[in-house]
């Protein structure tokens, strides 16, 4: 439950804001704990206003990526934790989230918790389980600040990768989208006027004529059932893809099966993995919880379950790179294999990962750059033929008649 409270902090300053707490008892503990005077508390209105199944909000990689990048900074300043967690509460106080995020991070700390216990137990934020693991063990192992800052460049690049990708495919679907609507207008609309000239004359008409006439009067009657269809299959793909496992593991198996896309995919994971596996093993992470907690970040269900399975095994103490040559599941790239039973024998896991990941990145962000570049000539092609073809199969019998 949420709790605001006015009143007056150890210094004399006026303060306002909310405590997270199970009851009254508690919160008026909690705001002991961290010296504040109150006079008025109470528990936050409840209303339908405010009741939208509260669940835990999720933090933009970038803002993540921020905060991760802003508490490295202030910890390897000689800033305590709690100290820096008041810093970031008071920069982002007009931020509601993390303001709430902050105020209940604190009141933990103030309690005596530590960083990772403090993260677990909020209810604001939904973090992913990667970070709060690396928090945990590099918090045991006096890394906080290092791997904060590892963090933050991951996530960046991460973030960096989603944007570029989607700023690179906002024109070339525009232009997808203005053109199946200009050739559903054409249909609808243009050509069913342009037949009524073509039903007063006796003359055979051309096979490509007829084929356009007879979409035009397919799409003008049922334009409408057409739209609804579509909705109907975006919407549920997208509901099979988030609720049902066993459509997007069909899915994802077929992803791999694409020419291109497939060697897109699967490097873009690998470089995943092998970034995500190098900060956990730096921050002290067994390597069996390392490639687990990896492999739970990835987006391909194929290649996730390949790591998962392979990390139920390496506790029996069989090598990794053995256990992914071997999987019946899906074929791993050869080279990220050799690479990993180098990273193995040598004992060098950290940087042989780290160079994966690297390589990888550059690999797959030369691949991506190719395909966006060919994809706008291609639909504009598409388009321009299709056009091209309604366009000529409806002057053809125009020009028929003036040779004739």
């Amino acid at each position: 439950m949420l709790f605001k409270y006015q009143g007056f902090d150890s210094t004399g300053k006026k303060v306002k804001s909310k405590i997270e707490a199970l009851n009254l008892n508690e919160a008026k503990g909690k705001l002991k704990v961290k010296g504040i005077l109150y006079t008025s508390l109470s528990q936050e209105d409840f209303n339908l206003s405010k009741f939208s199944l509260k669940r835990k909000k999720t933090l933009s990689l970038s803002s993540l990526s921020y905060l991760s990048r802003d508490l490295s900074i202030y910890l390897n300043s000689g800033i305590s934790l709690i100290s820096a967690i008041n810093l970031l509460n008071q920069r982002y106080k007009n931020d509601k989230v993390l303001n709430s995020f902050f105020e209940s991070i604190s009141t933990y700390l103030d309690e005596g918790k530590n960083f990772y216990v403090s993260l677990e137990s909020q209810n604001v934020v939904n973090l992913p389980e990667f970070f709060k693991q690396s928090v945990k063990i590099s918090e045991n192992g006096g890394l906080l600040e290092s791997v904060l800052l590892e963090l933050a460049h991951f996530l960046k690049e991460q973030d960096r990768i989603r944007k570029q990708v989607s700023s690179a495919l906002a024109y070339p679907l525009f232009i997808l989208f203005i053109s199946f609507f200009m050739v559903g207008f054409m249909l609808s609309f243009i050509v069913p006027k342009i037949t009524s000239i073509f039903t007063q004359i006796d003359q055979e008409l051309p096979q490509s004529t007829k084929i356009v006439i007879a979409l035009g009067d397919f799409f003008s009657t049922n334009y409408m059932y057409i739209l609804a269809i579509l909705f109907v299959i975006i919407t549920s793909f997208i509901i099979l893809m988030k609720k049902s496992k066993v459509f997007k593991y069909a899915f994802d198996k077929f992803t791999l099966k694409l020419p291109f896309f497939s060697t897109m995919i699967e490097q873009g994971e690998l470089a995943r993995f092998s970034y995500m596996n190098s900060i956990l093993i730096k921050s002290g992470v067994p390597i069996v919880q390392s490639i687990n907690l990896s492999a739970n970040i990835l987006k391909n269900s194929v290649i996730k379950r390949v790591f998962v399975e392979a990390s139920k095994s390496v506790v029996e103490g069989k090598k990794l790179s053995v256990l992914l040559s071997t999987n019946n599941i899906y074929k791993i790239d050869e080279a990220f294999i050799h690479s990993i039973a180098i990273g193995e024998d040598t004992s060098k896991m950290y940087e042989i990962l780290n160079n994966l990941a690297t390589l990888y990145n550059e690999a797959n962000k030369d691949k991506t750059d190719i395909f966006l570049a060919l994809l706008e000539p291609v639909f504009m092609l598409i388009v321009g033929v299709t056009i091209g073809f309604i366009v000529i199969s409806m002057l053809l019998p125009i020009f028929s008649m003036n040779l004739g």
